[in-house]
């Protein structure tokens, strides 16, 4: 893991450009046409065909990594659904599903998976549940530790870990190397933190090992591209390029539809995220590819 610094260091290697396949269409060959064509040479995959990927059997998962392996194509990260259910389920309801993105992940070549920290009824403070988040956070990532891969814990809202002291305090109560962070600023922007990377950044900067691309707006809520909304995204990117960041940049535009399992964009919309993206990035001397 990128360990922080105070200096600015040259910005090269290039941060390795990704998104997410799905937001753009069902067909992974459209899925890779695309962010080929928008200068990225990795694909975060949730579903392929319509079918999340950790319901894809052994011949779709090899028909899947035939597509990317002619085409030049690696897997930045499984976008797993794993965490996004209730606390009440049991412990082995995650790590069984769990389970089946390592499948996936092994047969990708990839060693991320994104994964969340649970719903609760919504009569339940955080607080009620925590012990009970901690307890299946700590089975998935024994599980990750013997699988040798490491789990990237996104702060979607509404889960335990929405906000950056929710997120620290899953981080530090695991205390497992295969247990990092996977920063989500229109995410933290949709839960009230008025400002993600003031509030948030130098708590979380030890752990955080994936960026996800999307920006929002916070009176409404409204999912926007990178450097439109109040999630402090140029500051974002601009304090990584100094700390010598040169991890994965997933584009998760979410510009057309969001539902429970994720979002879409479609081809024009996420080329537009992605512009917005290069041009901050641009503008802060951060080479992508």
């Amino acid at each position: 893991m990128n360990q922080p610094s105070t200096t600015v260091t040259t910005l090269d290697p290039a941060w390795k450009l990704s998104g997410f396949g799905d937001e753009i269409d069902a067909d992974p060959v459209i899925q890779v046409t695309v962010l080929q064509a928008l200068g990225a040479n990795h694909i975060e995959v949730r579903s392929a065909w319509g079918t999340n990927i950790v319901d894809l059997d052994d011949a779709d998962l090899d028909r899947l990594a035939g597509i990317l392996d002619e085409r030049g194509m690696g897997v930045s990260a499984i976008a797993s659904p794993i965490g996004k259910v209730d606390v009440s389920l049991p412990v082995e309801h995650e790590v069984e599903r769990l389970g089946r993105a390592i499948r996936a992940a092994h047969r990708l070549g990839t060693g991320y998976i994104r994964i969340f920290s649970f719903y609760r009824e919504e009569s339940l403070a955080p607080a009620d549940v925590r012990d009970d988040v901690i307890v299946r956070m700590r089975a998935l990532a024994a599980l990750a530790e013997a699988e040798n891969v490491i789990l990237l814990h996104e702060n979607e809202k509404d889960i335990y870990g929405d906000t950056p002291e929710r997120v620290l305090d899953i981080i530090e109560s695991v205390a497992s190397p295969a247990l990092r962070v996977a920063w989500d600023s229109a995410n933290f922007v949709q839960v009230g933190v008025a400002r993600p990377f003031t509030d948030g950044y130098t708590m979380l900067r030890p752990y955080l090992e994936y960026l996800q691309v999307k920006d929002a707006i916070a009176a409404t809520g409204d999912v926007v591209p990178a450097g439109e909304g109040d999630g402090e995204v140029a500051e974002m990117i601009e304090a990584l390029a100094a700390d010598g960041y040169t991890g994965f940049a997933s584009l998760e535009p979410h510009l057309t539809d969001v539902n429970s399992l994720g979002g879409f964009s479609g081809p024009a919309a996420f080329g537009r995220a992605a512009r917005a993206f290069a041009a901050i990035t641009d503008r802060i001397g951060v080479r992508t590819a």
